[in-house]
């Protein structure tokens, strides 16, 4: 038996994007006409399989954009009425493997800054120019520091 409940709702599904999404494109172009440079879909450190949305790897810097659907907002939470038992589990994933992310990044150093979907581009904008200015000033203050 197949996790989706109709033919419809598989082809659905399989077309869902898991980057390069419409929110994350214009999070992208936001970021870029602020005059930040990044990567995209860089690999995690230790876990080569998960990337990273937006990463700003010489400071240490990952930005996951979430879907408000697939990682659970707490503003926006919905279930699906029909497979209601494998959606509740597949978001419960989403949201534990999301936390081991997190973990892992922090571990090694790395900020992570979580944006949903639904939060406003220049909001989202404003949080990563903050998060970079204030590790960019605290990496040339240990470089003086001959750090």
């Amino acid at each position: 038996m197949s996790w989706a409940s109709t033919d419809g709702v598989r082809r659905s599904m399989r077309s869902n994007r898991s980057s390069g999404t419409r929110p994350e494109l214009r999070l992208r172009s936001a970021l870029h006409r602020a005059g930040l440079r990044f990567r995209v879909q860089l690999p995690v450190p230790g876990n080569r399989r998960r990337r990273i949305d937006v990463a700003f790897p010489r400071l240490r810097i990952a930005v996951y954009l979430d879907g408000c659907f697939w990682h659970g907002c707490p503003q926006h939470p919905f279930i699906p009425k029909r497979n209601a038992a494998y959606w509740a589990a597949k978001f419960a994933a989403n949201r534990v493997r999301d936390a081991a992310t997190d973990a892992l990044l922090q571990q090694a150093g790395w900020l992570v800054l979580r944006i949903w979907e639904h939060e406003p581009v220049p909001d989202a904008v404003e949080r990563v120019l903050l998060a970079v200015r204030t590790r960019r000033a605290a990496l040339e203050r240990s470089s003086e520091r001959g750090g």
